[in-house]
């Protein structure tokens, strides 16, 4: 749990250190990572803790701009770590992806799939879904059907993601968020009658397991309609002063999770909607992050910021803060993947050399030269090509014709395909 920080004294003393201080390191280092008292009270200095604190939250207080959800008044402090970060994301996310980050425009729809993949895994997971990355993948690239509540979960939010991909231009209202909990939470919940619901009574709160305390205890369930109404049109509407995108989709998020309407399953549609924002406000290289997959590896931080936050008189600087970190990490682990993907598809180039086999076919080489117990099928070659059907049988039936694949009855009408006897024997005969 979050320490309480010492009352905030607006007096003479404070207003001077201020002063003092404004151009220093400390105060810089400070203001950038945007620490609460709990690490302000640590911090090497001339100054005893709670002058320093005070000193901090002047600075904060003169530099704040104010919204308002409901009856309920929120704040952020726009840092210099801020502008930097939304600077740089606003260069990257410009141009196209091609120029950016290196996607061919051939093998852009297969990272959108892939990355939605990433995401909807690490969404599920963020709350407790329990299953492997490749069976999870492996799931969604042969449309299996779910054997698990945990898998039904990384499904629902795989389709959840395509679908707001489709409508990333709409506006938001409150039946549409209703329907994307609904799509996020089908047959997941413990009472079916909550899916696409509000809440309609007190009986939740956010607790903390291994210690059995609350952590949040959300507005109450008769406020829910005036509060989403508001965050609709904090999301639909230019606001009075201009706000940046990625600030606001960041206060989206946090407003979403902090409202709790729902009985369950409030955090992977908060993170859905900030997913939404981002791809209206044109941030397209969104579609192609996996957030959540950043946010899972750091499950604490992002818990205790939305304490820092709430402990703090609402100040939503130490969520933005965090967040900001997050889509930082993100885009270098995007710009690390796709290095890593181009690296397999040059390797499967050498495929190329052999008649009669086509890029696809040459990275399906690749995925059997490297895993020689691999199955593949003819609907997870389609899905992780985005080929038709016939496309994908038509590659996997030359590969056989060719001597490196085998068929598989599975019964009289499915068929597998695996390593033929001779792969290695003709694979050997090239000179690559």
């Amino acid at each position: 749990m979050i320490e309480q920080a010492p009352k905030f004294n607006q007096d003479p003393e404070a207003i001077n250190l201020m002063i003092k201080i404004q151009n220093s390191e400390l105060l810089k280092k400070i203001q950038d990572n945007y620490l609460y008292w709990d690490k302000v009270k640590y911090q090497k200095s001339d100054y005893d803790s709670i002058d320093l604190w005070s000193a901090v939250k002047f600075h904060r207080l003169l530099n704040s701009s104010k919204l308002r959800f409901g009856q309920y008044d929120f704040s952020y402090t726009l840092t210099d770590f801020m502008q930097r970060g939304l600077h740089n994301f606003d260069l990257n996310f410009g141009g196209t992806l091609g120029s950016n980050i290196g996607i061919a425009e051939t093998d852009q729809k297969k990272f959108i799939i892939n990355s939605l993949i990433e995401e909807a895994i690490s969404s599920s997971q963020i709350e407790g879904a329990s299953t492997t990355r490749k069976k999870a993948k492996e799931m969604i690239h042969k449309e299996e059907k779910p054997k698990s509540k945990d898998e039904l979960m990384i499904l629902n939010n795989y389709i959840t993601m395509q679908e707001i991909a489709e409508i990333k231009n709409d506006d938001i209202t409150p039946e549409k968020i209703l329907h994307i909990h609904k799509l996020i939470t089908n047959n997941t919940l413990d009472n079916i009658n909550d899916e696409g619901k509000f809440r309609e009574n007190n009986d939740i709160c956010v607790y903390n397991k291994l210690e059995s305390e609350t952590m949040h205890t959300p507005p109450n369930f008769e406020e829910i309609p005036k509060l989403i109404d508001d965050l609709c049109l904090f999301f639909n509407q230019p606001t009075k002063n201009f706000i940046h995108p990625i600030i606001k989709g960041c206060v989206i998020h946090f407003m979403l999770a902090w409202i709790h309407p729902f009985a369950d399953g409030n955090g992977r549609t908060s993170r859905a909607l900030f997913y939404w924002f981002m791809l209206k406000s044109g941030y397209w290289m969104t579609e192609y992050l996996s957030i959540s997959r950043i946010i899972k590896g750091s499950k604490n931080k992002y818990e205790k910021a939305f304490l820092y936050t709430e402990s703090d008189n609402n100040d939503l600087s130490y969520f933005i803060t965090y967040h900001i970190n997050t889509l930082e990490k993100a885009i270098s682990e995007l710009k690390k993947y796709i290095n890593h993907k181009q690296k397999e598809v040059s390797q499967a180039s050498k495929f190329l050399q052999i008649p009669l086999v086509n890029d696809r076919m040459a990275q399906i080489l690749k995925i059997i030269y490297d895993d020689a117990d691999r199955v593949l099928s003819i609907k997870e070659v389609e899905s992780r090509f985005h080929v038709s059907k016939g496309t994908a049988r038509s590659d996997l039936k030359t590969l056989v014709e060719l001597g490196f694949l085998q068929i598989i009855n599975v019964n009289r009408i499915k068929q597998n395909f695996i390593k033929s006897a001779n792969f290695d024997q003709k694979m050997n005969s090239y000179k690559f």
